[in-house]
């Protein structure tokens, strides 16, 4: 008997899930910027218009990496340049970063600033997916987990000088990579409570603006630097379930500064009302999803752990931003992912999932 042909899977209902996202979020830019933009600049598509021209060009990189095949990654000198090139660019911008806003998390070249810490977060899942493939069998005891959580201890160290909440970002991804290879279940939750307990006493002993910031979130109604928290849930309550409307919002005004950065959720809740907040986890959700579907049927375990690494991403980053909007967590500085204005975070989630639709392409039917 002939055989039958093997068809070749390409996930699809991912692929839309990520073009609705960016395309809404360039439509939330323009709603939430254009005011701001127009006094500013004199026009209001400042910023949609930058934000366009790199998902333009971030989603050209995105369809580039869906044709190569993943496994050419899967190489010792690949994975330790990649980690040498994560180690660089962050040490280069403690030394020469732009300093915007108080943080020094920035390398202007030639008028654009590009922030490194975004795209650390695809090399080190990308370094510790091979790392944890080629080892996994090694992997028995506790020791040689550690092997591995304190080689990726330098790129979290670099972030958490100037970034905090990015460094709980690669915490989280780095946690749940190893967890998902090691059998040391019950050793790594205790690690995990023991990091959490170094980051309250970095917090309570380091830098005092971090305390000031717990203070906020505890009560941000009486505290003088409390207006964008407290201006953020009134927006919340003012939507409703259905919102005020596309484009109707009054907290953009000037009342939530850089409404259309990190804040944006808070806009979002005011125009589209409960029902368009819940629409937008619920892409999330979906999105995660079709990611961990890829991860489960995976050819490899490379391929299985990068899928795995870009769902705890974006999980994470969305989880800590919708915190910080709605008062569940401390106020810190995290974009919603592909909806918030940054040209780097756009361009390193794209990024990831082009490398996650590759996977898909090698899915044997």
């Amino acid at each position: 008997m002939a055989k039958r042909p093997v068809k070749r899977y390409f996930d699809y209902p991912l692929l839309f899930l990520v073009l609705i996202l960016v395309g809404f979020g360039l439509v939330m830019i323009y709603s939430t910027s254009s005011y701001t933009s127009s006094v500013r600049y004199g026009s209001t598509t400042h910023w949609l218009f930058r934000q366009a021209l790199i998902a333009v060009g971030s989603l050209v990189v995105m369809f580039m990496l869906t044709r190569v095949d993943y496994r050419i990654f899967k190489r010792k000198l690949w994975a330790w340049f990649v980690y040498a090139a994560s180690a660089g660019s962050l040490v280069f911008v403690l030394v020469f970063g732009a300093v915007t806003k108080g943080s020094r998390r920035w390398i202007s070249i030639g008028g654009i600033q590009v922030q490194p810490s975004e795209f650390a977060k695809l090399f080190l899942i990308m370094f510790l997916a091979y790392q944890l493939s080629v080892n996994s069998h090694k992997l028995r005891t506790m020791k040689d987990v550690m092997k591995w959580v304190i080689i990726a201890l330098p790129i979290i160290g670099l972030v958490v000088v100037e970034n905090l909440s990015t460094a709980i970002v690669l915490c989280g991804i780095t946690g749940i990579m190893i967890f998902v290879v090691s059998p040391c279940s019950k050793q790594l939750i205790a690690l995990a409570c023991s990091v959490l307990f170094l980051g309250f006493i970095y917090i309570q002993f380091g830098p005092g603006y971090r305390m000031e910031r717990i203070a906020i979130w505890l009560d941000p109604e009486n505290h003088e630097k409390g207006l964008q928290t407290m201006q953020a849930l009134y927006a919340i309550g003012s939507g409703g379930i259905f919102g005020k409307g596309l484009g109707q919002s009054m907290q953009k005004m000037g009342f939530i500064p850089e409404s259309h950065n990190d804040m944006i959720f808070s806009i979002i809740c005011e125009e589209l009302g409960l029902f368009g907040a819940f629409a937008v986890i619920l892409m999330f959700l979906l999105l995660i999803w079709r990611i961990l579907i890829i991860a489960m049927n995976a050819p490899d375990l490379f391929g299985s752990l990068i899928a795995i690494g870009v769902a705890c991403h974006v999980a994470v980053q969305m989880i800590i931003n919708i915190g910080v909007v709605t008062n569940f967590l401390p106020p810190t500085g995290i974009p919603l992912p592909f909806i918030s204005y940054g040209g780097s975070s756009l361009m390193g989630l794209l990024m990831e999932m082009g490398v996650v639709l590759s996977i898909s392409r090698q899915i044997k039917v």
